[in-house]
C-alpha cells in the first residue's frame, strides 16, 4: 500500500512539475522581436500528412501590421474575440457562454480568446485535456503580460491557420483572393475571418451557408461601426520598441470610417499573379 501512495506522489509531483515549467518557459520576450515559425500547431499538421503519406509542405509568410489590411483586422477582432482589447487574455464571459452551448449540444464549443489561441498555436497541442487547458491559461497570462495587444494580434494574425497548409493571412490572401493582405476588401475580410473556426472544414469562397451566414454578419457589425472605436486603438497603437523596429501607418488611416471601406471595395487594384508557395525568410522582424 505504501508504494501505490508513493507512486502517486510521484506522478503528482511529476505532473506539477511538467505544469510549473511553463511560469518560465518558454522565453516569451523572444516575441517582441522573433518570428516564431514554424509553430508546434504546423509541426502539428506537418506530423500529421507524415502519418498519412501526404506529400504537403506550410505556406506561409510573415508581413508586419502596416501590410494589413484593416479590412481583416475589424472582422478577425469582431469574429474570433470582440473583446480583445480589454480583457486580458480570458473572456469569462465568452467561457461560461460555450460551456451552455456545449451542455445544450452535447458538444465541445470554443470560448477562446485570440490570445488563448495564439498559446496553444505557438507552443502546445490542439489536445483538450485538462492539463494542456492549464499550461495554455499559464501562456496567455505571460503573454499578455509580456506583450502588446497589438504585437499580439500581429504574431496571430501571421501563424492562424486559413486552410490546409495555408498559415497566415500573406498566405491566405494570395491563395484565395490572389492578391497581398494589404489590399483586402471588406467582404474577403469578412470570409476569410469566418472560416477562422474550423478553416479545414469550411473555404472562404465556397457556398457552404455557415461561412456566408458567419461572413455576413461579420461584414454588417463592420459597416455598422463604421468609424474609429477604442476597441482598436490599443491593437493600433505600436509601442515605443515597436516603433524603432518598423514604419507603421496611424490608427487614423487605418480605421478611417465606413467610407473609406467602400472607397476601398471599389478601387481596389486588382492583382493577377497566382498563389505561390512562400517561405518565411529569417526569423527576426525587421
Amino acid at each position: 500500500m505504501k508504494l501505490f501512495w508513493k507512486i502517486i506522489l510521484i506522478l503528482f509531483v511529476l505532473g506539477a512539475l511538467d505544469i510549473g515549467r511553463y511560469f518560465i518557459y518558454p522565453n516569451i520576450d523572444d516575441l517582441k522581436k522573433v518570428r516564431p515559425v514554424p509553430t508546434a500547431f504546423m509541426e502539428y499538421r506537418q506530423s500529421q500528412w507524415a502519418d498519412e503519406n501526404r506529400d504537403m509542405d506550410i505556406t506561409q509568410k510573415w508581413v508586419s501590421m502596416d501590410q494589413i489590411s484593416s479590412n481583416i483586422i475589424k472582422a478577425v477582432l469582431i469574429g474570433e474575440d470582440d473583446g480583445f482589447y480589454h480583457h486580458d487574455g480570458f473572456n469569462v464571459k465568452g467561457m461560461e457562454n460555450a460551456i451552455e452551448r456545449s451542455i445544450k449540444k452535447g458538444t465541445l464549443a470554443g470560448g477562446s480568446t485570440i490570445s488563448q489561441q495564439l498559446s496553444k498555436n505557438l507552443y502546445l497541442s490542439p489536445s483538450k485535456n485538462p492539463v494542456r487547458k492549464i499550461k495554455e491559461a499559464i501562456i496567455t497570462w505571460r503573454i499578455e503580460k509580456t506583450l502588446s495587444k497589438r504585437r499580439i494580434l500581429e504574431i496571430y494574425l501571421n501563424v492562424a491557420e486559413w486552410g490546409d497548409g495555408i498559415f497566415g493571412i500573406e498566405a491566405a490572401s494570395r491563395h484565395y483572393y490572389h492578391k497581398s493582405a494589404k489590399n483586402l476588401t471588406a467582404d474577403e475580410a469578412s470570409r476569410l475571418a469566418a472560416v477562422l473556426p474550423n478553416p479545414i472544414k469550411y473555404n472562404p469562397k465556397g457556398s457552404q451557408p455557415y461561412v456566408k451566414n458567419r461572413a455576413r454578419i461579420i461584414l454588417k457589425t463592420m459597416k455598422r461601426r463604421g468609424v474609429i472605436q477604442s476597441i482598436y486603438k490599443e491593437v493600433m497603437t505600436p509601442t515605443k520598441e515597436e516603433k524603432s523596429t518598423e514604419t507603421n501607418t496611424s490608427l487614423e488611416s487605418l480605421f478611417d470610417g465606413a467610407a473609406n471601406d467602400s472607397a476601398m471595395e471599389k478601387n481596389e487594384p486588382s492583382m493577377t499573379e497566382p498563389s505561390v508557395f512562400m517561405k518565411d525568410e529569417g526569423n527576426v522582424t525587421q
